[in-house]
């Protein structure tokens, strides 16, 4: 951890992306919660998150885009545009304009295309190889850690001030990070197009994670698993309200709980990658993210907060050994399509599922729909840790691939020396 944050630009791009990240959580939770409060519906609850994943489905575009153009710039005028485009709830006032709440969130998971695979090709710049792992591990406990206080701040001002209050604070975010961008200066490399067909250049990412064994193991069984974890984006609301017999802003309780689970398996993170190796990491947090929502079928606030808790750390070591993997496996010029490649096959069947778990709840016991997607997580763990194929990070990349965008070691502790 004191490698990474030894690096000037690392420090700057995490402190914006910490503010920015601490409006994002205080805002999904409040958009989910405004939803509900407007319609009295879990299924519109659970819609919003369906309306963040559906434009997950275009991520291929993105990663081109990022792949072509410089990504800090990429960043920077993305985060731009979520600033602006938050403003316009600000016109939210009754059930009739619950349509903006969504349009909004579908803008956010369009922008969050664009920001997350440049966000993971610029740290492959910035960050030496040999050190992802563990900024990996701090950006996802930072991330998932806000959880402590993101959400309650966020449920507590939207229930003092309503949700424009809210749309102002994450707007403020972005500002935050986008000026933390502008003051870094790590000089990226660029890199010449090697197709000439635009359906090869969008599906050249698609191409190398299939030619890559750890990385085409990693992404079915995940894509599998992902097809009843959108489930829980609905199932959540129904647990709280039949279950726990709270409102719906108990919810932010249970973004926070998620939050204590996952600082304590981002700071591990690193530490595992190197001993177990990435993908096993994803399939041990799939497994544990399994157990902890399985935990929804109980009426017992005590053991929901601790599986929340499990969930979160299952969470955290999901995301980490998946960005790794991709990192460290993928050739400089195609991080932006192999990171957006990675993401649609996991936001395809998301997003079916989450539109499926809406629908299923209406006339399935949500316990039911909690406990299927329990055993299908927990199989599709087991096959990662348990696959023959050798888990070592980097394993499948080659050398040279990596090499032409990240600098040696001690070329980039020079640079950092000299800053």
């Amino acid at each position: 951890m004191r490698k990474v944050l030894a690096i000037r630009d690392a420090r700057i791009f995490l402190f914006g992306w910490t503010l920015s990240q601490f409006g994002d959580w205080a805002m999904f939770y409040a958009l989910a919660i405004w939803a509900k409060d407007l319609t009295h519906s879990n299924s519109a609850a659970g819609l919003v998150f369906f309306a963040l994943a559906l434009p997950g489905l275009f991520a291929p575009v993105a990663g081109l885009i990022v792949d072509r153009l410089p990504r800090r710039k990429v960043m920077i005028w993305t985060y731009a545009a979520e600033a602006l485009a938050l403003l316009s709830l600000l016109f939210v006032h009754d059930r009739g304009d619950i349509w903006i709440i969504y349009v909004v969130a579908a803008f956010y998971g369009t922008a969050g295309n664009f920001a997350g695979s440049a966000r993971s090709a610029f740290m492959t710049i910035i960050i030496p190889r040999e050190l992802l792992g563990d900024a990996n591990g701090i950006f996802q406990t930072t991330r998932e850690g806000l959880r402590l206080i993101a959400p309650l701040t966020g449920a507590a001002i939207y229930a003092a001030s309503g949700g424009h209050a809210v749309a102002l604070l994450d707007s403020a975010s972005f500002v935050a990070v986008v000026g933390a961008l502008l003051l870094i200066r790590t000089e990226e490399p660029r890199f010449e197009r090697e197709e000439s067909q635009f359906v090869a250049e969008i599906a050249a990412g698609a191409r190398h994670i299939a030619r890559t064994t750890a990385l085409r193991q990693l992404i079915i069984a995940s894509s599998i698993a992902f097809l009843v974890v959108g489930f829980s984006e609905t199932t959540v609301f129904a647990a709280i309200q039949y279950g726990l017999h709270k409102p719906a802003s108990f919810f932010g309780v249970i973004g926070s709980a998620q939050g204590v689970g996952a600082i304590a398996g981002g700071v591990f993170a690193g530490k595992l990658i190197r001993r177990i190796g990435d993908v096993n990491l994803v399939g041990l947090g799939m497994i544990c993210f399994a157990l902890g929502d399985a935990t929804f079928v109980s009426s017992s606030l005590p053991l929901v907060i601790v599986g929340v808790a499990v969930a979160g750390a299952g969470v955290a070591w999901f995301i980490v050994g998946m960005i790794t993997a991709v990192q460290l496996r993928t050739p400089a010029r195609l991080q932006g399509r192999a990171s957006s490649a990675a993401d649609v096959s996991i936001n395809m069947p998301q997003t079916i599922s989450i539109a499926v778990g809406a629908a299923l709840i209406t006339v399935v016991d949500y316990r039911v729909l909690v406990v299927a997607a329990s055993i299908l997580l927990t199989a599709c763990g087991i096959y990662l840790v348990t696959r023959r194929e050798p888990a070592v990070a980097g394993s499948d990349a080659s050398v040279d691939d990596v090499a032409e965008v990240v600098p040696t070691p001690s070329a980039r502790l020079a640079r950092e020396g000299a800053d």
